[in-house]
This record gives C-alpha cells, structure tokens and sequence, in this order.
C-alpha cells in the first residue's frame, strides 16, 4: 500500500477527527501542511478545486471529505472497526448528525468575537479579517447559525451527548467508533483553541470526562511531507483503477442520466462552492469519481462520497 498522506493544518476540527482515526487504528501516515484560507495551489493541483480541510492523498488517488476518508480507513484497517455490525447504521446517521448540525453550532459557539479574538491574538492584524472574509465566501449556499442561537442549540446537545456518555466509556460501549471522532472535532476546537469559551462545558462533566478519552487515543505515527513532494509522488504514480482502489464498490448507480466517461464536475452541497471538474469515471452507491489532469501533479483520481455532493454535466 502506498503511503497515507493527510494534507490538513493543525487548528482544522474536521483534521483533527481523522488524525485521532490515524491513532485509533495505528496507521502510520505523512502529514502536509495546507493553508487555513485560500490560495491553495498546492491543493487544488491535487483536488482540482475543492479546498475544504483535510483531504487524503494515497499516491495518485485522492480521496475528499472526511466521511469518505472514513471508509478508506476502515478499508485499509478495519479492525478495529469504526463500524461496529450491530451499530452500523446508527453510528453512521449519528456521524451525520454531529458533522453538520452538532459541528457548526459548536462553531457557531466557538468563534464568536469573544472566540475569535482569542484564536487570531496572535496573528497578523490582517489576519481575522481574511478568514472571516475566506468563510463567508465558501458558505455561499448555506445558513449559518447567529452566536446566539448556536449557543442555545450548542447547550443542548452537549446534554444529549452526556446523557450518552454516562452510560459508557463511549458514545454507544466501550469502544469508540465513527459517531465518537465526529462528535468531538467541534468540542476539541472549544476546548483547545478558544478555551475562553469552555466554560460552556461545565454543566456537562461527563461530555468532559468522554472528551478526555478520546483525546487520549492520539494520533499515531506521523512524519512530515512538503506539499511539493505530495505533488511528485502523484505525478510519479499511477492511479488506480475504480474498483481496484480503497473504495471497493464499483457497479455503476445512474441516478443522473449521465454516463461514465462524460465531462462533470463535482460540488458540495453547501459549505465550499468550489466545483471540481473532470471525467466521470465511477458514480457507485456510495461514491464518486473523476479522472483529471494537472500540469504538476499529472493524471490524478478525485474521489467524492455521494451523499452531500451534486453531480452535474459539465457546462
């Protein structure tokens, strides 16, 4: 198997969700650094345009959205498992849950200006600014909470989530799966990045005690790649073929009326307007895939789960 290369930044929740999956199941993998706001050339000579945090390289294929990068994971180890047989499909809906409503009212929560003025106190005085602006941007398409009301919502399911987490050491038994490291990215951002805000965490120990288990899991082997290296192993490698690859579900599910081999492009439901353009060469149940060519990174295969994402005939 070719090296796993996670390109991420370290203050990104969504990276944080897999570097603890890396650790969970004891994967070795290489860690790129991307910028936290646009321009992401390096990128985007690998996705072709889609710029959220992370995305998971192994050598040409390309592998967007942490709920896909899940089941590459799983695939590549799948003990242990991030989906328990008797809890499959309930842990996979609560993962759901938690990346959207859960994640962005805790965010809604986290970076209001009290939040906000602590994670930039650093950083160049330009800096908010350009986040706050890079943001704005990529949620084009969707509603975003007001601090008020994401801390209303963000206090009751903290409750929900203890009254889980009383009952076992994680979120469904004794051992984490899926719906744990998708709860927690958005609760680690509180509790790490602006722990002037965690006191929201008080009323709910057990969501605190939880916390500090899955933190504990790490996050495995890691060893530093520049992002031009990424770039020339890509170039170097071949992709692989579909149903060859990590994503082993390969029968064609035509819900569009749009064959295999036509020029598409692929876009996220909401958060990220950037399209990603390309030749269709896998649409499966769960999945999927363009063929591309870039001037530096060469023929390279982007991977997309279907849920979340509109398929469209290009132009």
């Amino acid at each position: 198997m070719n090296d796993l290369i996670l390109h991420h930044y370290p203050s990104s929740p969504f990276s944080e969700k897999i570097r603890l999956i890396l650790g969970h199941k004891k994967l070795p993998w290489k860690s790129v650094l991307v910028p936290a706001i646009a321009p992401k050339p390096d990128a985007v000579a690998l996705t072709g345009g889609y710029r959220r945090t992370p995305f998971l390289q192994v050598g040409a294929d390309v592998y967007c959205d942490t709920t896909l990068i899940c089941d590459v994971l799983e695939h590549v180890r799948p003990d242990p498992t991030l989906y328990p047989p008797h809890l499959k499909g309930v842990c996979r809906i609560f993962a759901q849950w938690a990346d959207t409503s859960l994640f962005w009212a805790a965010m809604g929560y986290n970076l209001q200006p009290r939040g906000a003025a602590q994670v930039f106190a650093k950083a160049p005085p330009d800096m908010a600014k350009a986040f706050a602006e890079d943001r704005k941007a990529m949620s084009t398409n969707m509603a975003r909470l007001r601090p008020g009301d994401a801390t209303s919502a963000y206090r009751s399911y903290l409750r929900r989530i203890a009254n889980m987490a009383e009952e076992h050491d994680f979120l469904f038994g004794v051992e984490p799966c899926v719906a744990d490291f998708a709860a927690y990215h958005g609760i680690w951002y509180t509790r790490t990045q602006v722990p002037v805000l965690a006191d929201i965490l008080n009323a709910t120990p057990a969501v605190a005690e939880w916390a500090n288990r899955v933190e504990a899991i790490g996050h495995g082997a890691m060893t530093k790649l520049t992002s031009a290296d990424a770039i020339a192993l890509a170039a170097a490698a071949e992709p692989q073929p579909p149903g060859s690859n990590l994503l082993i579900d390969s029968a064609f599910q035509d819900d569009h009326g749009i064959p295999l081999g036509a020029r598409v492009t692929i876009t996220p439901e909401s958060f990220g307007p950037e399209a990603t353009e390309g030749e269709l060469i896998a649409a499966t149940r769960t999945h999927y895939s363009l063929r591309r060519q870039d001037a530096r990174a060469g023929t390279v295969h982007v991977h997309f789960p279907r849920i979340g994402y509109v398929l469209r005939a290009a132009g």
